[in-house]
């Protein structure tokens, strides 16, 4: 019997890799997005390839769409195997002049989305079991200048991972997240525009920036759905080309017994660094 995927933001670039792969490889696709065009040209891919999808236009960062959108996907399959979350957007400015729009839209469909999504899904994994899978990134592990929107809701995705992981493991639900370095036409302007940077200072183009494709991370995806280790769970995976990175929740780096003591400590360390 074929698992059940829905796929959010599966219209474009990864999400849009992600549908075609799973397709591909047996899964009964559920191909989501907010443009009804883009939706229909990626079922009909799937199903030109042989595979099986339907597509559903909702808004993620909706609710009540939410809810419509899942309630049709059960009442067609009477489950849901595996969610991705991967429906994204990005309003980047300075912290200082950032609109409230920008900053409440971002994390909309990001961080709310997600947890519309997932919510919803619950009931209907629970006896079965299954995989969400979220969408970070470095920005949310590290931070990134001029998305301080956009950082704060990748982050606000690791702790939803790390709580979900814990609480639904009994259920055999695995919760993992994936920091993907890849170019599409949401990443392309940011790295076009550190390219005519780098070369404007006559520098090397850094390492960091050298991204793969989408379809690494779909290749990726496909790969750790695979995996029957129900403790797979709490992970969150770089994957960069064929370069997949392990990451660690954080951890204290250092203790003292009183604050003079952490401040020298301190004071060493950065003397050190």
């Amino acid at each position: 019997m074929k698992k059940i995927a829905l796929i959010t933001g599966a219209t474009r670039g990864i999400g849009r890799s992600i549908a075609l792969h799973l397709g591909q490889s047996g899964y009964q696709v559920i191909v989501n997005g907010t443009q009804q065009a883009l939706i229909d040209e990626v079922v009909q891919e799937i199903h030109r390839t042989g595979g099986e999808a339907i597509g559903y236009c909702a808004n993620v960062a909706d609710p009540v769409a939410v809810a419509a959108m899942v309630d049709t996907v059960i009442a067609k399959y009477g489950c849901v195997d595996i969610l991705i979350h991967n429906a994204g957007n990005v309003h980047d400015q300075h912290c200082l002049h950032m609109t409230d729009e920008a900053w409440k839209s971002v994390l909309d469909v990001h961080l709310n989305g997600a947890f519309y999504c997932i919510q919803r899904v619950l009931p209907h994994m629970q006896q079965n079991g299954g995989d969400i899978l979220l969408m970070t990134s470095t920005a949310g592990l590290m931070g990134s200048v001029g998305q301080v929107n956009y950082s704060a809701a990748k982050a606000g995705m690791l702790g939803i991972v790390w709580t979900l992981a814990a609480e639904l493991k009994h259920n055999h639900i695995r919760v993992n997240a994936i920091s993907p370095a890849a170019l599409t036409d949401m990443t392309r302007p940011v790295i076009e525009h550190m390219k005519e940077k780098y070369a404007s200072r006559n520098e090397p183009f850094p390492e960091f920036w050298r991204v793969g494709e989408a379809d690494d991370i779909a290749r990726f995806v496909v790969t750790l759905l695979a995996q029957p280790d129900v403790d797979l769970t709490g992970e969150i995976f770089g994957v960069n080309g064929s370069k997949v990175t392990k990451w660690q929740k954080p951890a204290p780096a250092f203790s003292e017994n009183s604050v003079e003591a952490f401040f020298t400590t301190w004071q060493h360390q950065k003397g050190s660094n």
